[in-house]
């Protein structure tokens, strides 16, 4: 991923202010900071290269039940929240129809723990919690975001459960909300929560909606940067542009707290504290042939939508995420699959 690190050490909250700098952030259409990992380039399968040495730190990997919590920070519409919940659940719908997100996740499932035990196939749809009050406000820290879940946890009504062990904590903030770097540097990211902030070490991702701030970054492809004149907006599958392009950047982070929850698993390159992770290497990859600022070839439904996988009952555009055991990016509508 790009994604925002922290130095894995048990420092001081104050010490933290200083270290949480904006090393990395997922962006959906670039691939900065992997570079130096990929001079090989593409060669007959998307960002293969033999200088990309993605390797096992010895640190936990989810392979009990995933189970998702989510946080609606803001203003959420029910359709919106309809989209990325079935997003989720079609993780783990293996009767999906061919290409699937099942199909995507069986990638991200060949990934393994020092027993040889594989990330789990089951991902489920856990706990709920609206914030629709903006809590912490409109403008949030990448600190004040751990103190948003802290609420959710503590809360006096229907708290979201304690599982540290095989949850996940997903905090997505509405269009009308700014997070510390987003559209310039980040459009989501992943750690584990502070014992000092929240009481308890989960591993959490944040994603903004960026439909009012940053499409043309944040969305891309469903809406272009103004400073490339001249392309066009493919058409979202689920005519929500923001909520559209946040599915990729959600699909990014789980793969990547699944594989590397606590920033001590699986990555390449020698700086733990910036890990190229298993979505960070394919930024930017749809289908094939992709690369650069090309998504690869993709499927369009009746309707001239673009996908390139099916849920349960609609579809999706999700990047590709890194095979390990191959050497390149896959992903389940390769066409030489």
């Amino acid at each position: 991923m790009r994604r925002v690190s922290v130095l894995f050490s048990l420092v001081s909250v104050a010490t933290l202010v200083v270290v949480m700098t904006p090393v990395t952030g997922y962006r959906p259409w670039l691939k900065p900071n992997s570079s130096d990992l990929m001079l090989g380039g593409s060669k007959k399968y998307e960002g293969s290269s033999e200088f990309v040495k993605m390797r096992y730190h010895m640190g936990p990997v989810l392979t009990a039940n995933i189970t998702v919590h989510m946080i609606w920070y803001g203003r959420w519409q029910n359709s919106q929240k309809k989209i990325i919940r079935e997003f989720i659940n079609s993780i783990s719908a293996v009767d999906s129809k061919h290409p699937s997100v099942a199909g995507w996740w069986k990638t991200v499932q060949l990934y393994t723990d020092q027993t040889g035990a594989n990330i789990s196939r089951t991902v489920l749809l856990g706990e709920e919690k609206n914030d629709r009050f903006y809590s912490h406000g409109k403008s949030l820290t990448r600190l004040s975001i751990q103190s948003v879940i802290k609420s959710a946890v503590t809360a006096r009504t229907k708290p979201l459960p304690i599982n540290p062990k095989s949850g996940l904590y997903l905090l997505l903030t509405s269009d009308d909300v700014y997070v510390q770097d987003f559209c310039g540097q980040v459009c989501g990211f992943h750690y584990f929560t502070f014992p000092s902030i929240v009481g308890y070490t989960l591993p959490y991702a944040w994603v903004g909606n960026s439909a009012k701030l940053c499409p043309g970054i944040c969305a891309y492809p469903f809406a272009v940067p103004t400073y490339m004149p001249g392309l066009k907006p493919l058409k979202s599958p689920n005519g929500d542009v923001g909520v559209d392009g946040m599915i990729s950047v959600i699909g990014h982070e789980v793969a990547e707290l699944a594989t590397n929850p606590l920033v001590n698993a699986w990555y390449a390159g020698q700086d733990p504290v910036a890990p190229v992770e298993i979505a960070d290497l394919c930024e930017g990859i749809y289908g094939t042939g992709g690369g650069g600022s090309y998504t690869g070839q993709l499927l369009n439904d009746r309707g001239g939508a673009t996908y390139n996988m099916n849920g349960i009952r609609r579809r999706y555009l999700v990047q590709w995420v890194w095979n390990h055991i191959v050497g390149y990016c896959t992903g389940p509508n390769a066409l030489d699959q």
